[in-house]
């Protein structure tokens, strides 16, 4: 169990046309679901720098990060319900740059997922992935 404060951690929500950059994740929380690249940012480290790094070392993909754009909490819990983590995922919207997604450090797959199916596949994403790619699209697309 970890007492202290919340964990800053970032997620890149990269669209390119109309699909999203997912990765199954290979560790807590939310091991084995399908969400963002993205991790913890390191002491000195900008919002812009971490998204940058995250989904590059996840992903092999680089991207222009737009702008953040959100924030939600994640709590990693044992069995029975005892906190072990508190993460602050700060959320930024990116545009596509270059490279083909192939899963790296953490994520045990990385694709492309159209933005309309991910409704539909919500069971195996990690929560408020779909409504986390509409709200990145509409910034990225417009």
């Amino acid at each position: 169990m970890s007492i202290g404060r919340p964990i800053a951690a970032i997620v890149s929500v990269v669209i390119r046309n109309r699909e999203v950059l997912l990765v199954r994740r290979a560790n807590r929380p939310d091991a084995g679901r399908w969400g963002f690249p993205g991790g913890k940012i390191e002491f000195g480290e900008s919002i812009r720098a971490a998204g940058m790094r995250e989904l590059f070392e996840e992903t092999q993909v680089r991207a222009e990060v737009h702008q953040t754009y959100t924030a939600i909490d994640a709590f990693d819990r044992d069995e029975d319900g005892t906190l072990r983590q508190h993460f602050v995922l700060i959320g930024v919207a990116c545009r596509w740059l270059s490279g083909e997604p192939r899963a790296g450090d953490d994520a045990l797959e990385a694709r492309w997922f159209p933005l309309k199916g991910l409704v539909s596949a919500d069971s195996a994403m990690s929560s408020g992935v779909a409504e986390m790619a509409r709200q990145a699209a509409i910034l990225v697309i417009a």
